[in-house]
């Protein structure tokens, strides 16, 4: 009975504990005509500031802001507000606009960047711990917009970026004319505009204007993104760290999930 009693006195311990590390809550962005659809998660506050540093997550190809839960609890403890959105027209499932059609990098881009933005303006922002992380698509997105944003980004974090993608597409459609008004990527339609924007993108021409601390994880048995593409960006940025996770492939299932948030808060604290 005393065994028990002191279990049950654990359990309520740790409720609580995560109560108290941890406020979540909707948070929707005005973004143009639409409203962007995020979930931001509160560190605990804190007496020592006033000021909270922020990391922004950024869903891959048909994704959502689910993908940006896993940091919650390992962002939070080191003192960040994290926020997960939905982009607009980003996913069938978008809660912001599932219109997948009209999905573009470069909206995601500018996108982000809003998003940016609006934790500028906010009191409560430390405007000097501003970081992006992105998976896949979401990570070539936030190559992109890191390299437009430059010193307002305070780190970057990049999980199997897709930087494969315009030469995956050139490939398939090798002229602006082979691209047909339709295209089905894993049963989800998107027009010819994705693929028009990206038709001459050199990724790793662009990258390196971002002159800040950058991770990069990856899996070394990632079938969609090779981790060639991963070395190659290590490469081009001023000051990249590569961390590849053995027998891991594009989506890592939860004990390489683990492994790549352990050394997101390591490079996180690395930083600072």
């Amino acid at each position: 009975m005393i065994t028990v009693m002191k279990k049950t006195s654990i359990f309520f311990l740790m409720l609580l504990s995560v109560t108290i590390v941890a406020a979540q809550q909707v948070l929707r962005i005005p973004y143009g005509n639409k409203t962007i659809y995020g979930i931001i998660s509160r560190p605990a506050p804190s007496s020592g500031t006033s000021k909270n540093k922020v990391a922004i997550i950024s869903h891959g190809f048909n994704g959502s802001h689910h993908f940006g839960r896993d940091y919650f609890q390992t962002l939070n403890k080191l003192g960040y507000q994290v926020y997960t959105f939905d982009f607009p027209c980003g996913s069938v499932r978008s809660n912001t606009d599932s219109n997948t059609m009209n999905m573009s990098v470069l909206d995601e881009k500018e996108c982000l960047k809003a998003i940016v933005r609006y934790f500028r303006k906010q009191k409560d922002t430390d405007k000097n711990n501003i970081v992006l992380i992105g998976e896949s698509q979401g990570g070539l997105v936030s190559a992109l917009a890191a390299a437009e944003l430059k010193k307002q980004i305070s780190a970057l974090v990049l999980i199997y970026p897709a930087f494969c993608i315009p030469d995956n597409w050139n490939g398939r459609y090798p002229t602006a004319e082979a691209i047909p008004d339709t295209t089905y990527i894993w049963n989800v339609p998107l027009g010819r505009r994705f693929f028009l924007e990206i038709h001459d993108m050199n990724p790793f021409d662009i990258i390196d204007a971002y002159k800040g601390p950058v991770l990069i994880v990856h899996g070394d048995r990632d079938p969609i993104v090779p981790a060639v593409y991963s070395e190659k960006a290590k490469d081009a940025y001023r000051k990249a760290r590569l961390e590849i996770i053995p027998g891991a492939g594009h989506g890592f299932n939860p004990q390489q999930r683990v492994i790549s948030n352990s050394l997101v808060e390591r490079f996180l604290q690395d930083i600072h």
